[in-house]
């Protein structure tokens, strides 16, 4: 709880509205990773994920999304 308390206050102090706590931190941290180019697998391993598709649900990458990027790739 103190945790979820001062993650809010810091979070109102710089202008967000929307409540925000640990769980928020966790998938923002995985979805930055996935994006800055770590690898998925792990990604899941350091979330205790039982597959990377699962972990590739759960920070919100879709399927037309990895379509998108091999389209754009052109291979």
């Amino acid at each position: 709880m103190q945790a979820w308390k001062a993650l809010n206050k810091a979070a109102k102090t710089v202008g967000i509205k929307e409540r925000i706590g640990t769980h928020t931190l966790r998938k923002t941290f995985a979805y930055h990773a996935y994006k800055q180019g770590q690898d998925i697998t792990l990604i899941q391993k350091l979330l205790n994920h039982s597959a990377p598709s699962v972990t590739l649900r759960y920070i919100g990458i879709t399927q037309d999304q990895m379509d998108d990027v091999n389209l754009t790739l052109n291979l």
